[in-house]
């Protein structure tokens, strides 16, 4: 193998204990893909998607030997080459998976829309895959790789990475448990979108950049012209938001197109909807509809609340979920006790209400969860590490293997590694068993919205029963030239 320059902060020596520590000494089962290798030695990854989250994904795959990196943009690559120069540059992603033999992994941080090609196509090669969140563009998509990775028996992990915290394990036991009783009613709201949407596409072109494939980049999505920024009307407008990003695509503004992103759902769900979607054990909803501040052509609103109906499953009630950005939050009424504790709502959080109490976290859910709790008979919330009742409840899900010290991003990728090593691939708590469902169910949303009225879903069937003009936004057709 290469050696290996990483741009990690961790040591290998750090690693190989980490490693040992989560494999437990367990016995290889199933088919072992590493010729030959021990649970000690190192991957050979790829990383694809070198933006601002890709480079951070870089340095925990860094921990391994990460052997190629690509990236559309010419800037990208040489910025990482100079921290990996063993590293093999590549633009196209497909050239890379066809020259890298030796390849066993990769980790995928380009924009939304290209990320199940991409996968599937790694998958079919008996690579093992991690993909940032959410996992796919499409619903379809979503379920294309829940079977691809069962039967090539490869080892998955979306990026929702405060998967690995161990607030959000708890929490699904104390929910699971019935500390607060039959859940009928759950909030979620976030304070995306942080970039633009609610706008229209800008007239014109600009020179596509040397350094920059379009074509590639454009990927599966429809052609379009390029343009590099927000015109200064449309700036003005934007005000805060635009300052942190002008351009009108890339590197971060995709988010909120159509053709590229799935807006602020798809951006933040899988994070903040992680904790009720299995403490709750939710399937597929009957039923999906969206409020929104006005739909456009090509951008998602500004604003939007959707509302989720599931029904009754596994000894559960029927619930609501409801889903909020842009600024709208849950009513006063049902969040009077959080703001009467904390003087205010959180910007982003997670509330489930229960016959017997509630709980509640204000974080995003992509770093460490922390979880409160409050009781009927409670006069003040209370964090679950402390409250005698959720002290009771005995630990009933394995927690991340790795060093508690270390971020939640880190113990996320770990945990994949040694799923990859061990052949147990079910290890990895974000494989695409469970991710693939949970990106399926949230992107229903961004299908209410486009759609403009109430689905009534049919989840065995993957169909919307009362508009089956809806079907264009849950398998859009790919561009010529890109299929799986």
């Amino acid at each position: 193998m290469k050696k290996n320059i990483t741009f990690s902060k961790h040591s290998r020596r750090q690693f190989i204990k980490y490693g040992t520590l989560a494999a437990g000494g367990a016995a290889l089962t199933g088919p072992y893909l590493l010729r030959g290798q021990n649970l000690n030695s190192q991957l050979n990854i790829a990383q694809i998607g070198l933006g601002v989250k890709g480079v951070s994904d870089g340095q925990w795959c860094g921990t391994e030997n990460l052997i190629a990196i690509c990236d559309v943009s010419s800037a990208a690559l040489d910025k990482v080459k100079a921290m990996i120069p063993t590293a093999t540059g590549y633009k196209d992603y497909r050239e890379l998976l066809d020259k890298e033999k030796n390849l066993d992994a990769i980790d995928i941080a380009t924009p939304d829309h290209s990320h199940a090609i991409i996968a599937a196509t790694a998958i079919k090669m008996g690579k093992h895959v991690y993909c940032q969140k959410p996992l796919t563009h499409d619903v379809a998509e979503a379920r294309m790789l829940r079977e691809l990775a069962r039967q090539y028996k490869v080892a998955t992990q979306m990026g929702n990475q405060g998967s690995a915290s161990d607030g959000l394990r708890r929490g699904v036991e104390i929910v699971q448990a019935g500390l607060i009783g039959k859940v009928r009613e759950a909030y979620v709201w976030t304070n995306r979108p942080i970039w633009p949407q609610g706008l229209d596409r800008p007239s014109g072109s600009d020179p596509v950049p040397s350094d920059f494939a379009w074509d590639l980049w454009l990927g599966t999505a429809p052609s379009r012209p390029f343009k590099e920024k927000w015109p200064d009307a449309d700036a003005a407008k934007m005000g805060q938001v635009l300052q942190f990003s002008p351009n009108l695509y890339h590197p971060f503004n995709w988010r909120g197109w159509y053709d590229f992103g799935t807006g602020a759902l798809g951006d933040m769900a899988c994070h903040t909807v992680n904790w009720p979607f299995r403490a709750l054990k939710l399937g597929y909803p009957t039923e999906i509809e969206a409020t929104t501040s006005g739909l456009k052509p090509e951008m998602y609103p500004t604003a939007s609340k959707i509302r989720f109906e599931f029904p009754e499953r596994d000894g559960l009630p029927a619930v609501t979920l409801h889903w909020m950005d842009g600024g709208n939050v849950p009513p006063t009424e049902v969040t009077a006790d959080l703001v009467s504790m904390f003087g205010r709502i959180s910007p982003s959080g997670c509330l489930m209400i229960g016959d017997k109490g509630s709980v509640f976290s204000p974080d995003d859910g992509d770093q460490e969860l922390r979880v409160l709790v409050k009781l009927k008979e409670d006069k003040e919330w209370n964090f679950i590490l402390r409250h005698p009742a959720a002290l009771a409840i005995p630990e009933t899900i394995p927690r991340n293997a790795f060093d508690n010290h270390e971020p939640p991003d880190s113990r996320h990728h770990s945990e994949w590694f040694a799923a990859c090593k061990s052949g147990k691939h079910e290890t990895a708590y974000s494989n695409f068993d469970i991710a693939a469902y949970l990106t399926e169910i949230m992107l229903l949303g961004c299908v209410a919205l486009r759609a403009g009225k109430k689905l009534e879903w049919d989840g065995p069937g993957m169909k919307v029963k009362n508009a089956p003009e809806a079907a264009q936004y849950i398998k859009r057709d790919y561009r010529t030239g890109w299929k799986i």
